[in-house]
């Protein structure tokens, strides 16, 4: 049995009571604590079985201050997005934006499972992509992703996959731009405290 689950004894002084109003000050963690406990999340999200927590603990477990195991589980690493809890809430909470919000509180500490060290630094790599051009440029993402993420070695072996991909154009080495780039630069200054926290725990990954 992984030395997750197994059954520990938790203090209250072990607690982060505080860790429920980080995630709240995140825009779309503020309904966390509207939830009602129902299991509607857990029964409808399809890849809840793949869990260490389903959706209706992880809620659960951050507002009892469990900030520990929430940001250090694979549940909000395998959250796809695809939006059944949100869809089937009675209470229209959008549990995905809390995953969100839990995974951002997750990357501004550098703490992720050793497994899902691509998703934080795919974010980084994206940023770093859309605060250049305004724009995602897919091809570069991926290979920016790659090399830096993988030995040359290994990189060499999925290389016909790109080839492949670039040949049938479903990814393209153009770099997409915006027409005016300083006025990005304006709204990325005014958010620029929380782009350095992401961007440092994207370097955390790759380095560390």
């Amino acid at each position: 049995m992984s030395e997750r689950f197994d059954r520990q004894i938790k203090y209250e002084s072990d607690l982060d009571l505080n860790f429920a109003h980080q995630i709240a000050s995140f825009p779309g963690g503020e309904r966390i604590f509207d939830c009602i406990q129902c299991g509607t999340c857990s029964g409808t999200c399809p890849l809840s079985v793949y869990m260490e927590y389903t959706p209706r603990r992880i809620i659960a477990m951050t507002r009892a201050g469990f900030k520990d195991e929430v940001v250090r589980s694979n549940t909000i690493w395998l959250c796809s997005s695809c939006y059944s809890c949100t869809v089937e809430c009675p209470k229209e909470i959008k549990l995905t934006d809390i995953m969100y919000a839990i995974k951002r509180q997750a990357i501004r500490e550098n703490i992720w499972p050793k497994e899902f060290k691509m998703s934080p630094m795919m974010t980084g790599e994206f940023f770093k992509l859309v605060e250049k051009n305004g724009r995602n440029s897919e091809g570069w993402l991926m290979m920016n992703l790659y090399m830096k993420s993988m030995a040359v070695g290994d990189a060499l072996k999925i290389a016909g996959i790109g080839m492949k991909m670039f040949a049938k154009k479903r990814m393209s080495l153009k770099t997409e731009k915006i027409a005016d780039p300083a006025e990005l630069r304006k709204i990325l200054d005014a958010a620029g405290s929380e782009m350095e926290l992401i961007k440092e725990g994207a370097k955390e990954v790759v380095h560390g």
